[in-house]
């Protein structure tokens, strides 16, 4: 490339973030005009973690319609449904192979009491959400309804005890309820109540935010209750559960400092022993484009607000690599799991809803927050044992959205990352080495890689993830691709005609996969065009 050409080629356009996406002006340096070809090299015969396909979790929440109206409609409903629960919902997160489901909180976890939601629904307590719009919760979902949900998802269930406003025996009677098969009173209880045999609870959080919603503690006064309740979460009728301490917002690593400073030195002199007494901590990490108060719509942004966001997309690198260099102080073999059981967009409500119920639109914009997020969590895999994205139904960056008239269901661009996803459920990670000939982009000061790329191999095959960020200016990708012999490929893009077009009941599939014909053949590998912001998955078959 010529000098001349090359400075053309750096020339920066200024895009602006308007007051539409719930930001200041704001300026991007970004290149104008085509962009050159990337390089992307994968080293098939490097396979190193495993990515955990309990990074892909999920999380429900009593708030807004995402219990109430999203899972569950009650049996009297026109809907089909399953003993009240949505049989259009069940059938698209089974499509996803979903791994977990976190339940009942979130900030509704720390004022629920669990009791309050088993026996006979018409005499069940109610009770004031007061979280999540003020409004009475009458605790017709409950346990039962919510395992009877895990199992129709063919999934493993989170489940997230009250420390809060809630009791040691509270919770270590819960436990014992879900778990245990003998005669006990918690297993006579549950017998009574109509299910005979245990559930299996891989995963019990113990409290939630417990820096703020959750008791607004200090770190070190919830470290101490963390031991407490985390001791008499018993592993009953072989269940083994992995108990999660709630853990920090954001960037407070003196809150994980505190957190692993319970273990003291036993995970370096003992290592091989299993991590006690809890065994994950928890972090939660939104993306926010704008100030709180103001955060912008959804669907209602500038080419600014675009780049923005993905530009604090990005953060989540760091974010990760800095809690987890605190963690490996305390515990340098990474026995500790680091768990992002809360993650996604937070958007303005749309117009005309509650705005307790956290009810937002879904666009392109969001689908490459989370195509983002996934290449940092593979490149994390090594600590990162779990994920949850906020949330699964109506509330936040959902999968599925369900019109509160007429029960219609649709899926959302989110959703179809998640699916374009699966192939790397447990597959480990491989090196991606990416050489962008561009200068780095900038937005707000903060680094902008117009691509995300990783990848991970699995039973004779591959799955490589590619982003483009470019709003307007497609990308020929050069992949140079090491260590296996290539036997087929197959690629699938998601893209929109406009950034913020969005799938509606009728228009369902505005913003969805197809096919990607783009993909030729190369001495070393394939060469591939990325439509202008795009997300690609190219599945390769391996000799």
């Amino acid at each position: 490339m010529t000098t001349a050409n090359r400075r053309r080629s750096l020339a920066t356009a200024l895009v602006s973030s308007l007051s539409a996406d719930g930001a200041s002006a704001e300026r991007a340096e970004l290149p104008t005009g085509p962009l050159s070809p990337a390089r992307v090299v994968v080293d098939l015969d490097l396979p190193g973690a495993t990515i955990s396909r309990h990074l892909y979790g999920h999380f429900a929440e009593h708030l807004g319609r995402c219990i109430y109206g999203g899972f569950f409609v009650g049996e009297d409903s026109e809907i089909p449904n399953t003993r009240g629960i949505r049989d259009d919902v069940v059938a698209a997160l089974r499509a996803l192979h979903i791994p977990n489901l976190r339940w009942p909180g979130g900030c509704f976890a720390d004022e629920y009491h669990w009791k309050d939601g088993i026996g006979p629904r018409e005499q069940r307590p109610r009770m004031v959400n007061s979280h999540w719009g003020d409004v009475v919760e009458d605790n017709s979902f409950g346990t039962h309804e919510f395992l009877d949900l895990v199992e129709l998802l063919d999934t493993e269930a989170y489940v997230n005890g009250n420390v809060g406003s809630g009791t040691v025996q509270e919770m270590s009677e819960w436990i014992e309820y879900l778990t245990r098969a003998d005669d006990s009173p918690m297993a006579a209880l549950r017998r009574a109540n109509g299910r005979d045999e245990p559930w299996k609870v891989p995963f019990f959080g113990i409290g939630n935010e417990s820096w703020g919603c959750g008791g607004n503690m200090r770190a070190e006064d919830y470290a101490a209750l963390a031991r407490q309740y985390s001791t008499f979460v018993r592993d009953h009728a072989g269940n083994q559960v992995t108990r999660i301490a709630a853990g920090a917002a954001d960037g407070d690593l003196a809150w994980t400092e505190s957190l692993m400073q319970v273990f003291g030195e036993s995970l370096i002199e003992r290592p091989e022993a299993r991590p006690n007494p809890f065994q994950a901590i928890s972090l939660h990490h939104y993306t926010v484009s704008g100030p709180w108060a103001e955060k912008g719509n959804a669907a209602d942004f500038t080419e600014g607000g675009w780049y923005l966001t993905l530009s604090r997309a990005y953060e989540i690198d760091a974010l990760l690599a800095r809690h987890s260099t605190a963690m490996d102080r305390y515990d340098p073999y990474r026995t500790v799991g680091l768990v992002l059981d809360e993650w996604g967009t937070w958007w303005d409500v749309e117009p005309g809803t509650n705005p307790g119920f956290l009810y937002q639109q879904n666009t392109l914009r969001d689908a490459l927050v989370a195509s983002i997020h996934f290449d940092a969590f593979h490149r994390h895999a090594g600590r990162l044992t779990m994920a949850n994205i906020a949330q699964t139904v109506n509330v936040l960056q959902a999968m599925i959205l369900t019109d509160p008239d007429t029960g219609a269901l649709v899926l959302t661009p989110s959703y179809h990352v998640f699916a374009m996803n699966v192939g790397h459920h447990d597959a480990a990670a491989v090196p991606v080495h990416l050489t962008l000939p561009e200068r780095t982009a900038s937005v707000d000061g903060r680094e902008l890689p117009l691509l995300s790329a990783s990848a991970s191999v699995k039973d004779g095959s591959a799955l490589i993830s590619l982003t483009n960020v470019h709003a307007t200016a497609g990308r020929t990708v050069e992949l140079d691709l090491r260590g296996a012999e290539l036997r087929g490929h197959r690629a699938t893009v998601l893209t929109s005609e406009t950034l913020q077009s969005v799938n509606t009941p009728e228009t369902p599939s505005a913003v969805s996969p197809r096919e990607l014909s783009a993909v030729r053949s190369t001495p070393s590998g394939l060469e591939i065009d990325l439509p202008p912001a795009s997300y690609v998955t190219v599945q390769l078959g391996l000799a």
